[in-house]
């Protein structure tokens, strides 16, 4: 299920995503301009587990930078686009909710703190970590949390055929967090190499820490009233239309 827009409308733009989003295109952009270099750049602003745990053992401070930084490298435009689609469809209500600026260190402070979380459960681990998604499943979790009665229209791949479907943003959200931790727990199991490659405990951590700061907002804003979309269901026959 590809998500393409939910039924909540942020009332003011949402600088700060947008910012967000023009950061990881450029940054990405100028990835490819690297060529061959691209890997040692990787590995210098990627996150590195095993660089982390060893430095803790030596009681030295380990590079922190990059624990910044590679919230903002990707490794492919799949993976680039997958996560400023989830962003885009996600952050501009939370944005909206919590002002551009606490709305920019929530996201830089959950994303850190999913990095945190897939190095405690792989601290030995050295290929680097890089992608947004656990700041992006950190807005998921908010989202989740601030607006629960919203809905999420989705494209549902059905046989000869794409159809639009709308589906509440709770039931949304929880199959995505159930998909991330089921996967995360069979990665850990021996034999699933190329599984145990996603940081799928990133996206775990992420999310609950979205959850805990998405609540802390519900309690220190009253909800405003926001004007919704309508939604509906809709079935394509011609799937080739459908992804014009």
């Amino acid at each position: 299920m590809i998500p393409i827009r939910t039924t909540v409308l942020p009332q003011r733009v949402p600088w700060a995503n947008y910012a967000l989003i023009g950061a990881n295109l450029v940054v990405f952009a100028y990835e490819l301009t690297l060529g061959v270099r691209i890997e040692a750049f990787v590995w210098d602003y990627g996150w590195v587990s095993a660089n982390f745990s060893q430095a803790l053992h030596q009681q030295v401070l380990p590079p922190l930078f990059p624990l910044l930084s590679c919230m903002f490298l990707h490794g492919s435009w799949l993976h680039l686009l997958g996560n400023l689609l989830y962003l885009h469809i996600f952050g501009g209500s939370v944005e909206d909710r919590c002002g551009h600026v606490r709305y920019l260190i929530f996201y830089c402070v959950g994303g850190m703190v999913a990095v945190f979380v897939q190095t405690y459960s792989a601290p030995l681990s050295t290929t680097p970590m890089i992608g947004a998604s656990g700041a992006v499943a950190a807005v998921t979790g908010a989202y989740l949390v601030l607006f629960p009665t919203a809905r999420v229209v989705t494209v549902l791949p059905v046989p000869f055929s794409l159809r639009l479907v709308s589906l509440p943003a709770g039931f949304y959200l929880l199959l995505w967090f159930t998909l991330q931790l089921v996967s995360g727990v069979y990665a850990q199991t021996p034999g699933n190499r190329e599984l145990a490659q996603v940081a799928w405990w990133a996206h775990v951590g992420g999310f609950v820490v979205g959850v805990l700061v998405g609540m802390t907002f519900l309690l220190g804003r009253r909800r405003r009233p926001r004007r919704s979309r309508p939604h509906s269901q809709l079935v394509w026959n011609n799937p080739r239309s459908a992804l014009r």
